[in-house]
């Protein structure tokens, strides 16, 4: 769902950018009131596990279509909304910044159609209701899949509005919200499929690693004293992410993503245009064997950074 600059105006996209800086502020102040002693390392961690996970195209069968996870709401279910926010959109910004996945001037529009709607949409509207504060794990898979497949359809809703919007474009409105919203509730499935997994697995071992179970939390964040049990459960994120890291381009499918299948189901290309690489990009389009082990470190030291400076400048206010 990374879009492209092509299909994107410097207006939509300057509102879009403007507000994903608003909401990085808005999250970045709540984080700093999060008192769990696993937050910094859990949100490393799980930043390259989802940056690793996004590697990863799965085909849909009987479309010639792929799709990869967003995570968003994986991660909100573990540290909430605003963390899972702040650590989405530092895998987003890694991938347009490194690898040129996702047009630099499309940026703001890929936080707000994929972190946003699934942090800060999907998990506190869908997710939370459906799920309480219950460790049942048929509850909480079936707010899993409900939520991400939510999510996905928000963000496919909110690509055709600013593909339209833009106005830079040819593409029918009507043809391009209907390939859209079809392909990407077949990948949402997928991805709740997959949260549901994931999320079945802490519960089954460390239950109150969900962030509806942090109740009462009395150990500081800066004391580093982890349970064996969270970080076995850190450790575990650590080598699937490694895994797939490393075996991205041996298990990734060759298939156009939701985006580019709805557009070449339209104009018979997967691209509009020539679409231009960032400066910045030091590995475009994962072009190296190592592109994910790489980026997920790339994205862990980011987080490990960032949940630093908003940490230690609370301690000095306190």
């Amino acid at each position: 769902m990374h879009m492209a600059d092509a299909l994107v105006s410097p207006a939509v996209a300057g509102v879009a950018g403007a507000a994903a800086a608003v909401l990085i502020g808005v999250a970045s102040h709540k984080v700093k009131s999060i008192k769990r002693e696993d937050i910094v390392p859990l949100m490393g961690v799980m930043g390259a596990f989802i940056f690793a996970a996004q590697m990863i195209n799965f085909s849909i069968p009987g479309t010639g279509s792929s799709g990869h996870i967003i995570g968003g709401v994986l991660l909100a279910s573990l540290m909430g909304p605003w963390a899972a926010f702040i650590t989405l959109s530092s895998v987003l910004i890694i991938q347009c910044l490194i690898f040129a996945d996702g047009g630099l001037m499309a940026l703001g529009c890929n936080i707000l159609n994929m972190a946003a709607m699934s942090c800060l949409v999907a998990y506190p509207l869908i997710y939370r209701p459906i799920a309480g504060i219950s460790t049942s794990k048929w509850r909480l898979s079936l707010a899993a899949v409900t939520a991400c497949v939510f999510g996905l359809e928000l963000g496919a809703l909110a690509v055709t509005a600013e593909t339209e919007l833009s106005g830079v474009t040819a593409l029918s409105t009507s043809s391009f919200l209907a390939l859209m919203t079809s392909i990407h509730l077949a990948i949402g499935l997928c991805e709740g499929i997959a949260t549901a997994l994931v999320i079945c697995f802490v519960v089954s071992y460390k239950k109150d690693m969900l962030f509806s179970q942090q109740k009462n939390i009395s150990v500081p964040v800066s004391s580093g004293k982890l349970s064996k049990k969270t970080k076995t459960v850190l450790w575990s994120f650590a080598a699937v992410a490694l895994v797939l890291a490393i075996g991205f381009t041996w298990i990734a499918s060759e298939n156009p993503d939701g985006l580019e299948w709805s557009i070449a189901k339209i104009t018979g290309a997967t691209e509009l245009g020539v679409a231009s690489i960032p400066s910045t990009a030091f590995i475009p389009d994962y072009d190296s064997t190592f592109a994910g082990i790489v980026g997920g470190v790339i994205v862990m030291v980011m987080l490990w950074c960032i949940c630093a400076l908003l940490f230690r400048r609370k301690k000095k206010i306190a």
